[in-house]
């Protein structure tokens, strides 16, 4: 005779087995005390400081709350700890950051992972929405990072679309800011783009970190310099109504200049012979032209590149930092304290000569005594069609049969714009959204001038990635006076990959600074 369990009975096997799979977080006390919790919010919405016990809310340069030992039990804090070690992380890397992470923890099953999760996103929800006044969403958004030696997160202020309420929970090992992996936070100017480090937050075992996602909630984690220890955190964000945004700032646009009146005299003096023979220059079209990048190795003649490479170590040289940081770091040179030769070199690269040899390597019409593309269709067609797929590394053929077609219908003023960079510990570009929307076909030279012992594990190698994919298309490495070439066309950007402290060697009490100086130059036909 069958029987029915009474309904009773199935709720309490319900909860038996939810608590066999969940360990309870309890919180702080000071979470839970309604006193603290009116005063956070008043003073949350006066934007003053406010401290009590294990809670702190500071407003500079933007409201951010830290609460020291947030989970109330340190054997749960262990615990989690192990959990979180035994998941499978992954490598990321792109022009933002390098670091490890977890799959998305919402749908974990492990015991304290499950209780952090369940108190986070729901008592300890309810507590941040009502401190905000805002109603926070049950969106679960969390991940466990772990940050090792030359590990980074680079400027940036967490803005997506629902993100309210940015959060990290550290579970360190004893941590001291030499080691870095600090959380930088920035001061912003007019415009509401990030200036300078104010504030830096040092990780700390079982503390909480959490702010609003804003216009002015720029941030980066600090490299992490100590090689023998693991900076695990949980992060994620409370979703709700997102703050309102002032206009993006545009900055505005580099300017660009028409070749210098220099002849075929300046190349004699400075370039390596071999690249003046016209048959080697067609060699060199006929590869570029299949794929749209080239490296020409040896390019100066050696003892005007060894000239170049000392003279640009010389103190005469004014250096200025480029930012804001949320866009690139590094330094630029002032031309008008450049050196004799390393002027002359800069003439060089924008000389008339220069654009017709630069035609000739590419194909390109950087001179009017290019010969025009004056294929008909048919044979451009053909082409096309036996183009090898290598030559999508910068750009789709159909966006370079658009460019062609465009150049036969609007003649213009071949231009160029350049920059004499110095690459050190701490240089990077990222990408932007104001970048890919002023995207557009153009040739990028780079002419490196680096320490003999410059590894590529240090960085400073230029990527080139489709626009809005993860994949990188191509890598340039910076090498001793090898002149890079690469056409690129409207869907595709790139960025300088962080110069990490691997840079920076140490010798005893001594330490060597690293650099890499390049010529870097875009030209439009």
């Amino acid at each position: 005779m069958a029987s029915k369990r009474p309904s009773g009975d199935s709720e309490k096997t319900e909860k038996k087995k939810k608590k066999n799979c969940e360990e309870t977080a309890e919180l702080c006390s000071v979470v839970g005390d309604e006193q603290v919790k009116r005063a956070v919010r008043e003073a949350w919405s006066q934007k003053t400081h406010y401290s009590h016990g294990d809670m702190e809310l500071d407003c500079h340069p933007f409201p951010h709350c830290i609460i020291r030992n947030f989970l109330d039990s340190e054997t749960f804090v262990e615990n989690l700890q192990t959990e979180l070690l035994g998941l499978n992380f992954h490598e990321k890397s792109n022009d933002l950051y390098k670091f490890k992470q977890s799959d998305d923890l919402k749908k974990r099953k492990e015991p304290h992972i499950t209780g952090l999760r369940a108190a986070l996103f729901g008592r300890f929800r309810s507590w941040l929405g009502e401190v905000l006044g805002v109603e926070l969403e049950a969106t679960v958004d969390i991940s466990c990072a772990r940050y090792e030696y030359s590990d980074v997160l680079l400027c940036h202020d967490d803005e997506l679309e629902g993100r309210r309420v940015a959060f990290i929970l550290y579970l360190v090992p004893p941590w001291q800011s030499s080691d870095g992996g600090t959380l930088d936070l920035y001061s912003t100017d007019s415009n509401f783009q990030p200036q300078s480090i104010v504030k830096s937050l040092v990780p700390s075992l079982n503390t909480l970190v959490l702010f609003e996602v804003s216009p002015v909630s720029f941030h980066q984690v600090s490299e992490v310099l100590t090689e023998d220890k693991c900076r695990l955190s949980l992060s994620g964000w409370f979703h709700g109504p997102s703050l309102e945004r002032p206009p993006r700032h545009i900055e505005a646009p580099v300017p660009r200049s028409p070749h210098l009146p220099r002849d075929e005299t300046l190349l004699l003096e400075w370039v390596n012979p071999v690249y003046l023979d016209i048959s080697y220059q067609e060699q060199i079209q006929e590869e570029f032209e299949d794929s749209s990048e080239i490296q020409l190795k040896d390019f100066l003649k050696e003892e005007k590149f060894r000239e170049v490479s000392e003279a640009l170590r010389v103190t005469q040289i004014q250096w200025t930092k480029r930012g804001p940081p949320n866009k690139r770091c590094y330094e630029v040179a002032s031309l008008d304290t450049l050196p004799q030769c390393v002027g002359e070199c800069w003439e060089l690269l924008r000389s008339e000569a220069f654009f017709l040899l630069l035609s000739n390597f590419t194909g390109l019409q950087l001179h009017y005594l290019c010969p025009a593309d004056d294929d008909d269709d048919d044979e451009d067609k053909e082409e096309e069609e036996d183009a090898p797929e290598s030559g999508e590394a910068t750009g789709s053929s159909t966006e370079s049969q658009s460019a062609n077609t465009s150049r036969k219908k609007e003649p213009s003023t071949p231009v160029c714009c350049g920059e004499l960079r110095r690459w050190s510990h701490g240089g990077y570009t990222l990408l932007h959204d104001a970048e890919a929307a002023q995207a557009e076909y153009a040739l990028d030279l780079v002419l490196p001038f680096c320490s003999a012992e410059w590894q590529s594990e240090f960085g400073g190698y230029t990527c080139y990635v489709a626009n809005e994919e993860d994949e990188e298309l191509l890598t340039v490495y910076p090498e001793n006076n090898s002149l890079a070439l690469v056409y690129r066309d409207k869907e595709t950007l790139k960025f300088v990959k962080h110069v990490n402290h691997r840079s920076s060697s140490d010798s005893g009490n001594s330490s060597t600074r690293r650099a890499l100086y390049d010529f870097s130059f875009v030209y439009y036909e």
